[in-house]
C-alpha cells in the first residue's frame, strides 16, 4: 500500500482539546475513487483526490489524508474531537488485508471491542477501529450489533470488494456517482462534480415529482431523489458490495423497521422502557471531549435532551432562534425561561423584523445544502451553528432534538382533532399516495363517495387502520432521512460542528413503532409517550407545552416575509438567475414565478406558496450551479447574527424591536379602507387588494379568511370573532400587519 499523502492542517481558530472520555470521535469528510474493470488507478487520480479532499475540507479542517493504492483511491478530511493520533485514519486491519475511512461514531465499541476474539488487539483509540474485526469476523452482518450514526468505506483487498455502508437513519451522508470503468464517492454531492465523468445536470423531473417538495399530501416513496442525475445516495441501513474486478454489486438490508406490534407491555411499561432508552441516548449522544452546544427551542424535544444531558455534562451553552416568529408562538420566552430554571447559558440570536440574507448568502447557503428544500428552518439553523461557532471556538457537537415528532405522533393534532380523525386523515394520503400509481381509478374518488374499496389499490391488508399508520411511519422514516438529517448534517458541517441526534436511537423508534393499535390514542397522540416519560425530569411548563412548529403557525409571516423579501432583492436577482439557468425554460414559467412573487405584496402572509416558489427557485439556482461549480469558501456567508445580552428576557428585552402586542377593543368596529376589496378566482385562491394591488394572498378556510369575509363596516370585532368560532390570538398577527398597513381602521 502506498501513501500519497498524509498532512495535518493547522487553523489558529481550532484547538485539540485534551483527550479524557471516550476517543476516537470527529466529523470528516469521505471521498474516494476505485476502479470497477480489475484495472489500477493511475497517477492522475492524485489530481481528483486532491479535489476531493480540497471541497470538503470544511467537513474536517483540521486534518488531510490520501491514500491510492492499486484500483482503490480514498480521501479522508477531519475535524478532531480528540487527540489528533488517535482519530487519523485509514484504519487499517493487523493483517494489512482491510482498509477503512469512516465518518461518525460507533457508540458501543467499548462493548463490541470486548466480543471480539481474543487474538484481536485494537491499535487506536478511534471508536471506528473495531468495525474492520467486526466485519472480518462476521461479513456483511457485521453492522447489525452497531449502535450509532456512521458512513463508511471499506476496501477488502483479498476479496477485491468495496463496501458501503450507513447507519440506520442515514445520519451520515455517503454519495456516489459509477460507470462502467469506476465509481467516485463524496460526503457531499458537490464533491462528486470533482470528476468530470459525472454529469453536472440538475434532474428537475425528479425534483418536480418529489411529494415532500412539493409538499403534496402523499407518503414519501422508497426510491429516494438527490435532484442531480447520475447522482445517487447509499441507502440509509444498507450495505452495497462491489467487485472491483467487474462492478457486480449487491445490496444488504441490515436493518428494517419491524411491523410488529408489541402486545405485552402496557402504557406504564412503554413509557418507563422509552425513558431508560432516551436517557442512555443521550449519555452516549452527550460523551465527547470536546466541547457540546445544543439547540433550544424551548418545546419538550429538545428540552429533553438538555434535561438529560445535564447528568453528563458540567456546563453546556444553548442556542435559541429570536425571530417575530419564535417571539409571537412563545419559543424564545420558554427557551429561555428553562435555561434559567436549568442553570444553564441561553444565547438568543437575534433575526429582526427587518432581516434579510443577501442573495449571495443564500447562494452559498444553498449550495452548501445541496438541497431545494432550503427554507427558513435551515436558513435559521445554519445561523444558530455559526453564531454558537463564533461565540464558542471550543464547540464541536451540537445536540438536537430533532426527529421526535416523526415517531412519537408529534404531527397528530396537526391532521386530526382527536385519534381517529387522525386515523381518517392518514389514510386518506394512503389512499391519495396508491392513487398516484393507479391514476386510471382516480376519478371514482373525486368529489363523492366512493363505490369502490380500498382493497383494490394493492398492498392492504384487513386492518386498514393499522395500514394507513404503518405507512405513515415508513413514510416520516423516508422523510426524516431526505429532510432532516440531510439538512443537520450541511448545516453543521458548514460550521465544522458535528450535529448528534438523540432521538434517532433506532431502539427508541422501534419502541414508538411496536406500540400496538389499542394503546396508540393514549402514548402516541400529541407525544404523550415523551411527555410521561420526561414529567419528573422537566418543569410542567414545558413538559405540557402544546407543540409548536419551528416556524410554522404563529408567527410564520416573519419568515415568509424575509423569503418574499430575499426573492425581490436587487431586482429580483434570484428569479433571474433561477429562470436562466440550464432546464428552466423547459419546466418553469417564469411569467407566473413574477406575477406570484408581486402577488404576496408586502410580504406580510402565511400562504405556503411563498416557500413553494422558494422552492422552485431554488431549484433553478441548483441548476446554474452544478455547471458553475463555486467554491464554498470564496462565497460569502456574512456577518454572524447578533445575540441578545447574556441574561436578557427576549420579550421585555426587544420590546422595541419587535413590536409589542396591539390592545385590541373587541367593541369597536374593524373598518377595511375606502380602496380595500377581497376578491376570489372562484378555484379557492383569495386575495386583499387596495387601490388595484394585490396586497395578501390568503387561502380557504384560514381563520384570517373567515374574519375578513364577516367584516362589513357594521359589526363589532367581539360580533365577528363570534360568529367566525374564531378567538382573537388565532388572527392577531394577521390583524396586527392589517392595521400597521392601514388597511383596517376602527370606529366606535
Amino acid at each position: 500500500m502506498r501513501v500519497l499523502k498524509k498532512t495535518r492542517i493547522s487553523c489558529p481558530h481550532v484547538s485539540t482539546p485534551s483527550t479524557g472520555g471516550l476517543e476516537g470521535r470527529h466529523m470528516c469528510g469521505l471521498a474516494g475513487v476505485a476502479r470497477l474493470d480489475g484495472q489500477k488507478l493511475g497517477p492522475e487520480a492524485d489530481v481528483l483526490l486532491n479535489q476531493l479532499a480540497d471541497i470538503l475540507r470544511h467537513r474536517g479542517p483540521d486534518e488531510q489524508e490520501l491514500l491510492r493504492s492499486g484500483p482503490v483511491g480514498l480521501a479522508f478530511t477531519r475535524l478532531s474531537l480528540v487527540d489528533p493520533e488517535d482519530g487519523s485514519q485509514p484504519l487499517v486491519s493487523d493483517d494489512g488485508n482491510l482498509v477503512l475511512i469512516a465518518n461518525g461514531e460507533v457508540y458501543n465499541h467499548k462493548e463490541l471491542a470486548a466480543g471480539l476474539p481474543s487474538d484481536v488487539k485494537l491499535k487506536t483509540g478511534s471508536d471506528c477501529e473495531v468495525l474492520l474485526y467486526l466485519y472480518r469476523q462476521h461479513g456483511l452482518d457485521f453492522l447489525r450489533g452497531v449502535r450509532g450514526m456512521f458512513a463508511i468505506i471499506l476496501w477488502d483487498r483479498v476479496k477485491g470488494q468495496l463496501v458501503l455502508a450507513r447507519d440506520r437513519f442515514g445520519i451520515k451522508p455517503l454519495y456516489y456517482h459509477r460507470n462502467s470503468e469506476r465509481i467516485v464517492l463524496s460526503s457531499e454531492i458537490k464533491g462528486l462534480f470533482a470528476d468530470p465523468a459525472t454529469p453536472r445536470r440538475f434532474a428537475w423531473e425528479e425534483a418536480l415529482a418529489d411529494p415532500l417538495v412539493a409538499a403534496a399530501p402523499r407518503f414519501m416513496a422508497p426510491q429516494l431523489p438527490t435532484c442531480f442525475e447520475g447522482v445517487e445516495s447509499v441507502p440509509a441501513a444498507t450495505i452495497l458490495r462491489i467487485d472491483l474486478h467487474d462492478g457486480r454489486t449487491t445490496e444488504h438490508r441490515y436493518w428494517e423497521l419491524s411491523a410488529e406490534s408489541d402486545e405485552s407491555p402496557d402504557a406504564e411499561s412503554f413509557v418507563e422502557r422509552y425513558g431508560e432508552l432516551l436517557r442512555e441516548s443521550v449519555r452516549e449522544c452527550a460523551t465527547a471531549d470536546a466541547e457540546l452546544g445544543l439547540f433550544l427551542s424551548g418545546g419538550i424535544d429538545s428540552a429533553s435532551v438538555l434535561a438529560l444531558a445535564l447528568a453528563q455534562v458540567d456546563e453546556i451553552h444553548t442556542f435559541t432562534v429570536l425571530s417575530g416568529g419564535t417571539r409571537v408562538n412563545g419559543d424564545a420566552e420558554n427557551a429561555h425561561w428553562l435555561a434559567r430554571e436549568l442553570g444553564v447559558h441561553n444565547h438568543q440570536v437575534v433575526f429582526a423584523p427587518d432581516h434579510v440574507p443577501t442573495p449571495e448568502e443564500w447562494v452559498r447557503l444553498l449550495w452548501l445544502t445541496e438541497t431545494p428544500m432550503t427554507g427558513p428552518e435551515i436558513y435559521y439553523k445554519h445561523e444558530l451553528h455559526r453564531f454558537a461557532r463564533s461565540e464558542r471556538p471550543e464547540l464541536r457537537g451540537m445536540l438536537l432534538g430533532a426527529a421526535s415528532d416523526e415517531f412519537n405522533g408529534g404531527y397528530s393534532d396537526d391532521n386530526g382533532d382527536n385519534w381517529d380523525s387522525f386515523l381518517a386523515n392518514l389514510e386518506g394520503m394512503d389512499r391519495q399516495t396508491r392513487l398516484d400509481r393507479r391514476s386510471g381509478l382516480r376519478h371514482w374518488w373525486s368529489g363523492q363517495t366512493p363505490f369502490l374499496s380500498d382493497r383494490i389499490l394493492g398492498e392492504l391488508r384487513s386492518d386498514r387502520k393499522s395500514d394507513a399508520y404503518r405507512a405513515y411511519i415508513e413514510s416520516e422514516y423516508r422523510k426524516v432521512q431526505q429532510y432532516n438529517v440531510w439538512h443537520e448534517d450541511r448545516t453543521a458541517a458548514g460550521s465544522g460542528i458535528e450535529a448528534r441526534v438523540p432521538f434517532l436511537d433506532h431502539r427508541l423508534v422501534e419502541l414508538s413503532a411496536a406500540v400496538p393499535e389499542h394503546l396508540r390514542p393514549q402514548l402516541l397522540w400529541d407525544k404523550r409517550i415523551l411527555r410521561d416519560a420526561m414529567k419528573s425530569h422537566l418543569p410542567q411548563r414545558i413538559a405540557e407545552r402544546p407543540k409548536g412548529p419551528f416556524f410554522y403557525g404563529a408567527g410564520t409571516n416573519f419568515a415568509y416575509r424575509m423569503l418574499v423579501r430575499l426573492m425581490r432583492s436587487n431586482d429580483q436577482e434570484l428569479i433571474e438567475r433561477a429562470l436562466a439557468a440550464p432546464g428552466a425554460d423547459t419546466y418553469l414559467n417564469g411569467d407566473a414565478i413574477r406575477q406570484q412573487l408581486a402577488g404576496f405584496g408586502s410580504g406580510d402572509t402565511d400562504s405556503a406558496s411563498v416557500e413553494l416558489l422558494m422552492r422552485v427557485v431554488n431549484m433553478g439556482l441548483l441548476a446554474d450551479m452544478v455547471v458553475q461549480q463555486p467554491r464554498l469558501e470564496e462565497m460569502s456567508a456574512g456577518s454572524p447574527r447578533p445575540a441578545l445580552q447574556a441574561g436578557h428576557d427576549p420579550v421585555v428585552t426587544t420590546g422595541d424591536l419587535f413590536a409589542p402586542a396591539r390592545e385590541y377593543d373587541l367593541e369597536l368596529v374593524p373598518v377595511p379602507g375606502e380602496e380595500v376589496l377581497l376578491l376570489t378566482d372562484g378555484e379557492g385562491n383569495w386575495y386583499l387588494t387596495n387601490e388595484g394591488q394585490i396586497e395578501f394572498a390568503l387561502e380557504e378556510d384560514t381563520p384570517i379568511l373567515t374574519v375578513l369575509r364577516l367584516m362589513e363596516g357594521q359589526s363589532s370585532l367581539a360580533t365577528i370573532l363570534s360568529k367566525a368560532g374564531v378567538a382573537l390570538d388565532d388572527v392577531r398577527t394577521e390583524l396586527d400587519t392589517l392595521f400597521e398597513q392601514q388597511l383596517l381602521s376602527t370606529s366606535g
